[in-house]
């Protein structure tokens, strides 16, 4: 009997194993469970320097979605005045073009690489992406066909698109509501584009809604310029709000919720707070400095945030930390000698962290809040690096502002 159940174990270890290092879809901004952390495991000392494809998909800033051995980003090509945005879908595996669909799209003036920043999102045999100037396009994922598109400048009323551009990727709330960030935010039969509802107005800000759950409520949490707001998600009501500004009025960051509580950081040395949802009151749990998230998100691990602490091109070096979520208690900085920069982040199973330095470096370390230390690294693009890299399918995809795609190919690790 001992030898039976032994032997029922092994096997049981050998498929969760198995389970754990298959390969998996990436098909929205933050990943499958919307949490920047993938199913798949990375080898103990994975060899980034296997790069198998190199695309230019043009400027700008667009995460990559990878469904069903295709990869869907977005570019800015041609000059500022008369360029166009591009909409790509490649062979995951090759960077083959599969179809492409460019529409006119001038480069925004503050904006110096002006080019996408919202990531697209496959669903149902969909893809959804959202342009600068606040063009909503649904296509046929297989044939890049147009099923429709909605204005959504207009839509919201405004007179032109925020200072950046908008920047918050196209969100779910269930398989048939698209919930889109345009100043207020909104509710859309993903199937035709209607409008179901509208929330309160809000100067527009660039993050991308999370939707939650607390005593049988559907809510939505979301990141305006003024603050943050929790909306119902069946009305568009506002439930809850608290003041949040930054300087130069950005915030760029999706909410991190585990259970009532949420949490938010933003950069310019603004810092990081908990807030505790209790019916339609935000309290404040803490608040500090020690976690600004600029323009990447933290990622949450064992009740531990792992993310980047500082400002692009302002006042001190950014840095890499590691703070306890209930408290707020850092745990350990990486100092500005181990050149991360203002980078990006996500993590994998078994609790590594994949990270993209600012100057294109790969970068895994355990996530451990004893201490920092890297178990491999290597450069895989030049330039600007500030978009979260994406590992699904045993490869890992890297982007640079000038839109230098890469693929580095860790499935035969």
């Amino acid at each position: 009997m001992a030898a039976l159940r032994a032997g029922l174990l092994a096997g049981a270890l050998l498929v969760a194993a198995s389970v754990a290092a298959r390969g998996a879809d990436w098909p929205q901004w933050r990943g499958p469970d919307e949490n920047g952390i993938s199913s798949e495991r990375l080898p103990d000392k994975p060899d980034f320097d296997k790069v198998s494809w190199r695309k230019q998909v043009g400027t700008g800033f667009s995460s990559v979605a990878v469904a069903e051995k295709r990869l869907y980003t977005m570019g800015h090509l041609g000059p500022k005045v008369g360029g166009s945005e591009t909409v790509w879908c490649l062979d995951a595996e090759s960077g083959a073009e599969i179809w492409a669909h460019s529409y006119p799209a001038p480069l925004l003036d503050r904006f110096y690489e002006g080019g996408p920043g919202a990531t697209p999102t496959v669903r149902q045999g969909r893809v959804f992406i959202y342009s600068k100037h606040g063009r909503l396009h649904c296509y046929e994922a297989q044939t890049g066909k147009i099923v429709w598109q909605r204005d959504m400048l207009a839509e919201a009323g405004l007179g032109g698109p925020p200072e950046w551009g908008f920047a918050s990727s196209p969100y779910f709330l269930n398989d048939q509501t698209l919930i889109i960030e345009a100043g207020a935010t909104f509710a859309l039969e993903a199937a035709t584009g209607k409008v179901l509802w509208q929330g309160e107005r809000f100067t527009p800000a660039y993050g991308t809604p999370k939707r939650f759950e607390v005593d049988g409520r559907k809510l939505l949490a979301v990141m305006k310029t003024e603050g943050l707001a929790v909306v119902d998600a069946g009305n568009g009501k506002t439930v809850a709000t608290v003041d949040w500004k930054t300087a130069f009025d950005t915030t760029a960051t999706t909410p991190i919720v585990l259970g009532s509580r949420i949490f938010i950081s933003t950069g310019y040395d603004r810092g990081c707070a908990l807030f505790d949802l209790a019916g339609d009151r935000l309290r404040k749990i803490y608040e500090n400095k020690r976690m600004a998230n600029h323009m990447n998100n933290s990622v949450l691990l064992d009740g531990h945030l792992y993310g980047f602490d500082g400002t692009a091109h302002r006042g001190r070096p950014t840095e890499f930390v590691c703070m306890e979520l209930a408290t707020g208690t850092e745990k350990w900085r990486v100092p500005p000698s181990e050149t991360l920069g203002c980078g990006s982040m996500m993590a994998t199973a078994g609790g590594t962290l994949l990270i993209l330095s600012e100057r294109g470096e790969l970068v895994s370390a355990p996530a451990a809040p004893a201490g920092f230390k890297a178990t491999a690294r290597s450069s895989v693009l030049g330039g600007k690096c500030w978009t979260v890299p994406v590992l699904s399918n045993g490869r890992i995809y890297c982007r640079n502002s000038r839109g230098d795609l890469v693929c580095v190919n860790l499935a035969a690790q």
